[in-house]
């Protein structure tokens, strides 16, 4: 009974974990998208808040999910020319 618990709490723990990593990947798409949308408008934007949450995510070390690179002004701008 007890490694049964054990199992429950671990999956629970994984799940919690998973859903906290999807909500920080949509924040970080939704930094992403702004910084973009500034950059076409020719409008001043950083990158920190991009960053500060691709920091959090690597951190989760999680196995299943690649690493995420942190991103640039000078990405930004070559991905906003090519729109």
């Amino acid at each position: 009974m007890s490694v049964h618990k054990d199992l429950m709490h671990h999956a629970e723990l994984q799940n919690r974990i998973y859903r906290e990593f999807l909500a920080l990947d949509q924040r970080r798409e939704s930094y992403i998208e702004e910084a973009i949308e500034l950059c076409k408008q020719g409008r001043p934007f950083s990158t920190n808040n991009i960053n500060d949450v691709t920091n959090r995510i690597n951190k989760m070390h999680l196995r299943i999910i690649p690493s995420r690179k942190n991103v640039t002004v000078e990405m930004v701008m070559e991905y906003a020319k090519s729109l």
